[in-house]
């Protein structure tokens, strides 16, 4: 099959890039050409928002679509697109509001989340502009992903973090439970809905079990063999100033997905391949100075270990 990746150099769509041109998909990226091309794809240099008539002489089998953002991302790609077949846009879980009762299912109401703001609101308007135009498109709702090649300085930090014997900053007692999708698992579910285009066409994406923020620090720990000294911040402070993630807890409903994939990778196991990747890759991961405001601003606090 004749595949187009939007991206095709960063995290997900890299990594998409990787897995289908693996399995011996006909591979096409749509990039700028300005960063290192994922081995056996084909470049379609370009911008998507003056692509004029690169991609009109194209048919492709499939679209995946990774990296839009809002509705203008999505109607330029569509007005520059030639034939096309199954198109998967790769939305997410920042659609929902905070407000609405969990777990989120598919039917849930969209509206602003005041953790994702704008962010959630132009993914809400990219997934409207796309189904006006393309009623038939797949729309993918993931919570947290990771994986290799994950540019974001989440489990990173954690590995850093271990890998210095650090005492962890824990926010709270470390209950709060977060939900993950490895990268590789929504790769399979792309495959799948390519080759079985299913009834369904908006999926909440996920793991099915959440984990809490303790036991993913932990699980960081282990796939570098140390065990962390926890220290548990209890003062109000902005959570993201010293941790990976917001002080937001949600849960997807993700079985319409388990009916199409019942078995995803196990966290501790994704986490160790993501540990095996940062290893020799860390120059990828877009550092945060978390360290620096820990040692700065809590180190002080006379807080105690746990």
């Amino acid at each position: 099959m004749k595949i187009l990746i939007t991206g095709g150099t960063t995290f997900v769509s890299k990594y998409a890039a990787k897995y289908f041109t693996e399995r011996g998909f006909d591979v096409y990226v749509l990039n700028r050409g300005t960063k290192e091309q994922v081995p056996g794809v084909t470049l379609i240099r370009g911008d998507r928002h003056e692509l004029g008539s690169v991609l009109k002489s194209h048919t492709f089998d499939a679209v995946l679509d990774i990296t839009s953002y809002n509705a203008n991302d999505i109607n330029d790609l569509l007005d520059g697109l030639g034939s096309y077949g199954t198109y998967i846009f790769i939305s997410s879980s920042a659609v929902y509001p905070e407000t609405e009762a969990q777990p989120f299912k598919e039917e849930s109401s969209l509206s602003e989340n005041k953790f994702w703001g704008k962010y959630g609101t132009d993914k809400i308007a990219a997934e409207k502009a796309l189904l006006e135009r393309v009623p038939d498109a797949y729309i993918l709702r993931p919570p947290y992903l990771y994986g290799p090649m994950n540019n974001v300085y989440r489990e990173a930090f954690v590995f850093d973090c271990a890998k210095k014997d650090r005492k962890f900053y824990l926010p709270g007692d470390g209950s709060m439970k977060l939900q993950f999708f490895h990268v590789e698992d929504l790769c399979r579910l792309m495959e799948i809905i390519i080759s079985e285009k299913p009834d369904g066409h908006i999926m909440n994406v996920g793991n099915a079990s959440s984990v809490t923020v303790r036991e993913w620090v932990c699980a960081c720990y282990e796939c570098l063999g140390k065990e962390p000294e926890f220290v548990e911040v209890r003062k109000n402070i902005e959570q993201r100033l010293y941790f990976s993630f917001y002080n937001y807890e949600y849960y997807l409903d993700v079985s319409k997905m388990q009916k199409l994939m019942p078995v995803t990778k196990d966290l501790k196991e994704g986490l160790s391949e993501c540990a095996d990747w940062y290893e020799g890759n860390d120059s990828e991961v877009r550092k945060k100075p978390m360290t620096d405001y820990i040692d700065n601003n809590l180190a002080d606090l006379g807080l105690l270990p746990t």
